[in-house]
């Protein structure tokens, strides 16, 4: 019988101060057992995001350390909360200071290989290396956020997790079937949102929305087209740089599992022209509670004769 070996966790790093970082942040901070939570992020030093965000982390109750050094040399557990790009460099740079028995809990989305990577800097120093899968969006759920664990460590951190009320299950100790899991499922959410966001916005040109929609209700009955094209249509507007990110990675792992990506790249394509959008000012003014119809029309009226 495999004894399982649940970690002595006193004092939570977290490696990126962004969405996710605030939430996890928040949630686990006063947590039994946890005497403290503190955050790295390259935000805390740059001149013109330095004073809101320590602000923030202070107004919360998060120690915002000056260096990833700092992070690791107190953390019995360092979460990683960055974009997809950057997984490997984050663990490789945070290995050179985490402490022998710590664990490094990566929540990033990136493909098998690249997390068996990762895995194989943190292990060499001595610490312990367990991949997550976010199974969904953070918010709404905050810490409750279903996730599957992967890792020789993966089912005593499962245990202790819960033990502070989160969702996670460990799904293997083999590293890189979390990921799979998750990678895989992405292609299908990601690409649900690149083929909404395409096909509403041409339907729009035409005039045709009320047919296609329709059409699709008749096929797909449990789906609300209308309300759920507007969440697509500002998630993608929202997090679309994040998410091409996490798309190049579930085309690695295509191409790992020995197949050419051709939705993968795609979608990751349709990500970030949807981010290019944005960034450019396309979506500026649009309410929160903005119709999917009234996204279409920006881009429509921003395209070049």
């Amino acid at each position: 019988m495999q004894v399982v070996q649940r970690p002595q966790i006193g004092r939570i790093g977290l490696v990126g101060y962004g969405e996710v970082g605030k939430i996890f942040g928040a949630g686990l901070k006063g947590k039994p057992g946890v005497d403290g939570v503190a955050a790295w992020d390259l935000k805390f030093v740059a001149a013109a995001t330095r004073d809101a965000e320590t602000a923030h982390a202070a107004a919360t109750g998060i120690e915002a350390m000056d260096s990833m050094q700092a992070l690791c040399e107190r953390s019995d557990l360092v979460i990683s909360a960055v974009t997809a790009s950057n997984t490997f460099s984050v663990a490789e740079q945070a290995a050179r200071y985490m402490r022998p028995g710590a664990v490094f809990l990566d929540l990033n989305s990136a493909s098998p290989g690249t997390k068996q990577r990762a895995a194989g800097q943190i292990d060499s120093r001595g610490a312990h290396y367990v991949e997550a899968g976010v199974m969904t969006s953070i918010p709404p759920y905050g810490i409750k956020v279903p996730m599957l664990l992967g890792g020789a460590r993966a089912a005593g951190l499962a245990d202790q997790l819960r033990d502070w009320g989160m969702d996670a299950k460990a799904v293997s100790d083999q590293l890189g079937v979390a990921s799979a899991i998750k990678m895989c499922r992405s292609i299908m959410i990601k690409g649900l949102e690149a083929l909404v966001i395409e096909s509403y916005s041409t339907a729009r040109q035409y005039g045709v929305e009320d047919h296609v929609l329709p059409t699709l209700a008749e096929t797909f009955p449990s789906i609300d087209w209308q309300k759920q094209g507007a969440y697509f249509f500002s998630r993608v507007v929202q997090h679309g740089k994040r998410r091409a990110e996490e798309m190049r990675e579930a085309a690695n792992t295509v191409q790992e599992a020995g197949f050419e990506p051709f939705m993968g790249r795609a979608i990751a394509d349709k990500q970030q022209w949807v981010a290019d959008q944005a960034a450019a000012g396309v979506f500026e003014g649009l309410a929160k509670d903005a119709r999917w119809q009234d996204y279409a029309d920006l881009l429509l009226a921003a395209r070049k004769d």
